[in-house]
């Protein structure tokens, strides 16, 4: 079994439901042709470069897994026929370099969502929230005009 990428871009005019929905079919037609998933990376709603299909916007998916080369056409051939996908790309992980880098993005993408749902899991408490320290100082004010004396006279 060979280790690839997909990224995919969803329609941003489906419901957060919908693009559930048709991400978890996504993941399904890679696991029915024999794909084991591995990580998924949700990038979430982002701008496109060009408009595609007049649309501006589109959800973005990354999902690294690994399957028999034969699957691949099929997992493809199922994208296309996918009407709530604007794009996707696959991309092939072949040499062992690359594999090592396959395996440090899933160990990254594990992370990142495991951090996510132990956020979502506990509450902030509600003091942290009340006022932060960094919006009472902020750290890029102009200096003044006494500052460069003080280091010319802490200089001689």
């Amino acid at each position: 079994m060979r280790h690839y990428e997909n990224l995919v871009i969803v329609k941003p005019t489906l419901t957060a439901e919908e693009i559930q929905a048709s991400l978890k079919a996504i993941e399904e037609v890679i696991t029915s042709n024999g794909g084991e998933i591995a990580a998924t990376n949700a990038m979430g709603m982002r701008k496109l470069a060009y408009p595609i299909n007049k649309n501006e916007r589109g959800y973005y998916q990354v999902i690294y897994y690994s399957a028999a080369p034969s699957a691949i056409s099929e997992i493809e051939r199922r994208f296309r026929i996918n009407e709530e996908l604007l794009r996707f790309v696959t991309i092939k992980y072949d040499t062992n370099r690359e594999i090592k880098a396959w395996n440090g993005l899933v160990e990254k993408a594990n992370k990142k969502a495991e951090l996510a749902e132990a956020a979502a899991a506990t509450p902030a408490p509600e003091a942290a929230t009340e006022a932060p320290v960094v919006e009472e100082a902020p750290a890029t004010e102009a200096p003044t005009e006494e500052a460069p004396v003080a280091t010319e006279a802490a200089a001689e």
